[in-house]
């Protein structure tokens, strides 16, 4: 305790001040852009990218065709293959001159300190910590005398490349985000944006960088040698060659999305795209008020009540009392609510799925249709290399979070449908007017079942889990399937306990 408490963030008073440029329209993107936006006034133009090592692809090509800037946001940035590979990418990005600004958050940069201490060595590279630890190599400590603020993060996620082209959604980066199997096409889900929304996102960015909680990495990081990002070239070099990086490089000799972008051939839907994004300063001790502007705040009113049909994904589902009724209440005026989630062999976290468990019998009983995703596919042939689930699930895993209203609107982005995205993390996405995404949502959970469990309520009033046959009738669980004993035990016990805030 006493450790905990001697430690200290710097003072913020010398960061620098800079923020987005403005002036980028004559460069290749914008070039790219200009034409269709212009035919498009106040619209933007959005792709969804709902296969991993596309959405690596259009990254990497982003970061080779940036002239001027690159403004990224992340939460989880692995130093595994395709992690190495873009920040290579970034540190390539700054020797031809690119400023390049990093922001992450500092809750999983555990082991990265060099490589960031690196890469902020560089003439062109800043990189900020948001809501960072002071002990560096004992970080649970900070806990213990500063928990407070230290429980409340940055989820945000965002790739914006000479404030022309923006990849805003729900992967962070790594290889489980990248390349995890997608027969359920939206296992993750990231979109592509050019237009009007842009400049909304990087003045979203600049407001994150100029926050309370983005600390400059050189005033908590010891300083790096002159020949620091050296290592880092040659560790690229050594990712390129390992067997898994292959799936990976031939996305990146494919006719890309980047390149369709600027020759005019990419197909985008031009609409209207609503940045919601909350306030920097509630991830500070204490947050920000709930009622002026959240994320959640935002969505419900671009969202809309639904009329007709809700269709929800979410990887942490955790409706709380109030959600659950309102749901509920949603199904018995007619609503078709549809909910598809993780299971519990899928999920990484067993206490988000035991505040979602206990929630299951009331939601069922009023016809709202729950989905659990199975933990990896099967009958769907060979898994290709370096297809793997997240972290602590045994194959696939649910990642994105996605929902849609009446086939008519649709969101992409970080927030999860759980108490933590809306009272303690810092979220974003977009709300898109897209029949044509809304109901391409529809037919995920249409092609669910043969990926996921569909549940029911047995004549005992317990939940079932119905599995699907290939061939013949449907298997039918009493129990979560797939799951061991002492971890349904597991969950039962963390359902008991008052931490549903936490999750």
């Amino acid at each position: 305790m006493a450790l905990a408490g001697c430690g200290q963030l710097p003072p913020l008073g010398e960061r620098v001040e800079s923020s987005a440029y403005t002036d980028t329209a004559g460069t290749r993107l914008g070039r790219a852009v200009a034409a269709q936006a212009a035919a498009h006034p106040g619209r933007s133009g959005v792709l969804p990218l709902p296969e991993g090592r596309q959405a690596f692809a259009v990254r990497m090509r982003l970061a080779e065709a940036a002239e001027r800037s690159l403004d990224l946001q992340y939460y989880i940035w692995r130093t595994d293959l395709t992690g190495t590979l873009l920040l290579d990418a970034l540190r390539r990005a700054a020797d031809r001159g690119v400023r390049v600004r990093l922001l992450l958050d500092d809750n999983n940069t555990a082991g990265l300190d060099p490589w960031l201490a690196a890469l902020d060595s560089h003439p062109h590279i800043e990189v900020r910590l948001f809501n960072p630890f002071v002990q560096r190599g004992w970080r649970w400590l900070g806990y213990l005398g500063d928990f407070a603020r230290l429980n409340r993060r940055m989820h945000n996620k965002s790739f914006t490349a000479d404030n022309q082209v923006t990849v805003v959604g729900g992967r962070n980066i790594g290889d489980e985000y990248f390349g995890a199997g997608q027969d359920l096409s939206f296992i993750d889900l990231d979109a592509l944006a050019v237009g009007e929304v842009v400049s909304r996102v990087s003045a979203d960015f600049d407001r994150y960088w100029a926050s309370a909680s983005a600390y400059p990495a050189a005033a908590l990081l010891p300083a790096a040698g002159a020949q620091a990002l050296a290592p880092l070239a040659e560790q690229a070099m050594r990712s390129e060659r390992v067997a898994a990086a292959a799936p990976f490089l031939e996305a990146l000799r494919r006719r890309d999305q980047v390149q369709r972008l600027q020759d005019g051939a990419l197909p985008l839907e031009w609409t209207t795209v609503r940045l919601v994004s909350d306030d920097p300063a509630k991830a500070l001790d204490g947050g920000a008020p709930q009622d002026q502007g959240s994320v959640a705040q935002r969505l419900a009113e671009a969202m809309g009540e639904a009329r007709r049909e809700l269709l929800l994904v979410s990887p942490y589902f955790v409706p709380t009392d109030a959600g659950t009724a309102a749901l509920a209440g949603l199904a018995r005026r007619g609503v078709s609510v549809g909910v598809l989630t993780n299971s519990l062999a899928a999920t990484d976290v067993p206490a988000v799925h035991a505040g979602y468990a206990k929630h299951r019998r009331e939601l069922l009983a009023a016809g709202v249709r729950l989905l659990e995703l199975k933990p990896e596919p099967e009958d769907t042939g060979p898994r290709a290399p370096g297809d793997r689930g997240l972290p602590g699930s045994s194959g696939a895993s649910l990642h994105a979070k996605t929902f849609a209203i009446d086939r008519e609107r649709i969101f992409i982005g970080s927030f999860n449908l759980d108490p933590r995205s809306a009272s303690l993390n810092t979220e974003s996405g977009f709300v898109i007017d897209s029949p044509r995404l809304a109901s391409l949502l529809a037919e995920v959970f249409d092609a669910a079942p043969a990926r996921a469990y569909a549940l029911r309520l047995g004549a005992d009033g317990d939940p079932e889990w119905v599995e699907a046959a290939a061939d013949g009738p449907p298997r039918v669980h009493a129990s979560e399937p797939r799951s061991a004993l002492w971890r349904r035990a597991l969950v039962r016990l963390l359902s008991w306990l008052p931490i549903e805030w936490l999750l």
